[in-house]
């Protein structure tokens, strides 16, 4: 699908998708780092102060500030890629269940469909960046002097073949696919607000002109201040339901995964015998610590791009 200014919808969508997921990723790789350290901490004690102590020594012990931005080239590539083909596939899956309505395109776009494209969107996206996300994890979770830690990202892949094979890269999928639903619910949560939020500005919400799903929001009628609630509300909404994988998936990606767990099912078990529920929370707070600016960045970069992208070109 082409706009008015020449530029296929997909190539927006792909750029606002890459621009955002980089941005977002250099801003907050750190937080990223903590979570996953506190993700694949197998201990049973749980005390809030734990992430105070890990930053202190990781800084002390692991090569001050830089060790912060351990394993910050494979998160680059796999954030600026996974948005970018989200985006593209998301927008892509949408424009086509509008396709189907072409006999009534007023109509717009129901919560289940939004909830089935960024679905589907966040699986397609998922299986094709895995290997990225396996070889960024085992970064962030181990210091560069540990014994066999990676060095580089190409220096990951090498060994995970060497060793593992083409199923190496595919560790954690499970989960992984599982968290699709995670993406699913926040996207559902943000169109429909976002929808809502466009006819409250437009004064046309309770003056009986139509119903909600009739109306097609234009982002240039909302604001920054209006992302960045709506982003906040539908991240919030999404993370309350399904944090647990993360963990989940972070556990099955770290380097002795295959000495400690059996599969996805031996992994819930241990975690639930030897930790109990806040196993399945570890990492909670810098998560969200990390999520809301993330997603905020994320979001208002994301919107923005795909805003101003076609005035650029055309300025051009």
């Amino acid at each position: 699908m082409t706009g008015k200014d020449g530029l296929s919808s997909s190539f927006v969508e792909t750029v606002a998708g890459f621009t955002a997921g980089i941005v977002s990723t250099l801003c907050l790789h750190p937080l990223d780092l903590v979570k996953t350290r506190l993700q694949v901490d197998r201990s049973s004690t749980f005390r809030g102060r734990r992430s105070l102590r890990l930053v202190r020594d990781i800084f002390q012990h692991e090569g001050g500030l830089a060790a912060f931005y351990r394993g910050l080239t494979p998160n680059l590539v796999g954030n600026s890629t996974s948005w970018a083909l989200y985006f593209l596939c998301y927008g892509n899956i949408k424009n086509l269940m509008r396709a189907r309505r072409g006999d009534d395109p007023g109509r717009g776009l129901s919560s289940t469909d939004y909830f089935l494209a960024s679905g589907f969107a966040g699986m397609l996206t998922s299986i094709l960046t895995n290997p990225i996300w396996v070889i960024k994890t085992r970064m962030l979770s181990t210091g560069s002097q540990a014994p066999g830690a990676y060095a580089s990202l190409a220096m990951g892949a090498r060994q995970i073949f060497r060793s593992d094979g083409i199923s190496g890269f595919y560790r954690g999928l499970v989960p992984a696919m599982l968290g699709v639903s995670h993406g699913a619910l926040q996207f559902m949560a943000y169109e429909k607000m976002k929808l809502y939020r466009t006819r409250m500005a437009a004064g046309d919400v309770f003056n009986g002109t139509g119903g909600l799903s009739s109306w097609q929001p234009t982002s240039s009628e909302l604001g920054n201040v209006d992302y960045f609630v709506l982003s906040s509300l539908s991240k919030l909404f999404a993370g309350c339901v399904s944090y647990p994988y993360q963990v989940l998936r972070s556990r099955l990606q770290t380097y002795d995964a295959h000495l400690v767990y059996m599969g996805v099912r031996d992994a819930v078990v241990q975690i639930w015998t030897e930790e109990g529920i806040k196993g399945f929370y570890k990492g909670l707070a810098p998560n969200l610590l990390r999520v809301l600016p993330s997603t905020w960045v994320t979001f208002l970069v994301y919107e923005n791009t795909r805003a101003y992208l076609p005035r650029l070109v055309l300025s051009d």
